[in-house]
């Protein structure tokens, strides 16, 4: 079950770019998903990263949940809309290039494990 979630909406990296990085931090705790983001050198890397963060103030804020044992449970890139350029060509015509943007998802929720060690 989500507990907190955040979008970033828009951001200028096609999905496919944004994807690869994605998948490296489903399911994994929210501190080793911020440490495997951070060692990601990569521009999709840093916007998922403020997307996490976000996530993590929300849950923290809103649901007064602790950070340590949050971890990512819905985590999705999805096509946005495009950003329609044209290139010239030769003879007066044009060939279109879409720049590509994404929706980026990502929800995070409080492991089992830690709920059910708190209540013994």
């Amino acid at each position: 079950m989500v507990l907190a979630k955040a979008i970033t909406r828009h951001a200028k990296i096609s999905p496919q770019k944004a994807r690869v990085v994605i998948d490296l931090i489903r399911g994994l705790s929210v501190e080793e998903a911020l440490f495997q983001l951070k060692q990601t050198n990569t521009k999709s890397g840093r916007l998922i990263f403020k997307t996490v963060n976000s996530a993590v103030a929300n849950a923290v804020h809103n649901k007064d949940a602790k950070a340590e044992t949050l971890y990512i449970c819905e985590a999705a890139v999805d096509k946005g809309t495009f950003h329609k350029r044209a290139w010239t060509r030769s003879r007066g015509m044009r060939a279109p290039i879409e720049r590509k943007t994404s929706h980026i998802k990502v929800g995070v929720a409080v492991r089992e494990a830690a709920v059910s060690g708190e209540n013994k």
